[in-house]
């Protein structure tokens, strides 16, 4: 489906093994559920690796970006609970973006789900993202195809230094496209048909990071 809102916090990351027990019940127990009961988040997502780097991602839908650079979000970041000290030390190859959702469409949520991760020509941005919601259309279109977005980060958002982050290297991605459905194999299929001819020729440098995600926990933010 359409991603709830018009910004993200989307984020990949890597767990030392010795941890990865501990980051699954954190995250399914304490962290979603915190950040999905701060005030403008709506939903939030996790997905393990089938292929591609790194072996997790996790995706934070919220109603506008004022609520990711908002006082109550921040609030967390800054105030980190004690088990979120502990895993967040076992993170690594971590990259995070405040993004605002400049294309989304979709008619429901799928299990499997596409990132591309790249940058794009500052003089060519308008028409690049111009390209990319006509293909995202087409692609949203295709057989077993539920959801197709692109997510733009802001540099400045993303980068802010807070207690939750200090102390370690996190990567800020730039644009971000995903293609979710109900099967894997279409899911490649869309992307590679997405990707056809290149992004590079319409303003995008080098080849997208690609990586294919199979959805582990989902939680929508109560209504009441």
């Amino acid at each position: 489906m359409a991603l709830l809102g018009r910004a993200v916090v989307a984020i990949w990351n890597d767990i030392l093994p010795e941890a990865k027990a501990n980051f699954l019940e954190w995250h399914n127990r304490e962290h979603i559920p915190e950040r999905v009961a701060i005030p403008g988040f709506l939903r939030g997502r996790r997905y393990e690796a089938w292929y591609g780097e790194p072996a997790y991602f996790t995706l934070y839908e919220a109603r506008d970006q004022d609520v990711l650079t908002g006082a109550d979000y921040l609030e967390r970041l800054n105030d980190p609970t004690a088990w979120t000290k502990e895993v967040t030390a076992a993170f690594r190859n971590t990259s995070r973006g405040v993004c605002t959702t400049v294309f989304t469409a979709g008619a429901g949520d799928g299990g499997a789900l596409v990132t591309l991760r790249f940058e794009a020509e500052a003089d060519q941005r308008d028409a690049l993202a111009e390209y990319l919601k006509t293909r995202l259309a087409e692609a949203e279109r295709q057989h077993g195809i539920s959801g197709a977005h692109l997510c733009i980060a802001d540099a400045a958002a993303s980068g802010v230094e807070t207690n939750e982050s200090r102390g370690r290297q996190v990567g800020v991605p730039n644009w971000i496209v995903m293609v979710e459905g109900s099967d894997p194999a279409h899911v490649d299929a869309a992307t590679d048909s997405l990707l056809h001819g290149g992004l590079a020729a319409h303003g995008a440098i080098d080849e997208p990071e690609r990586g294919l995600y199979r959805l582990q926990y989902s939680l929508v933010a109560r209504s009441d």
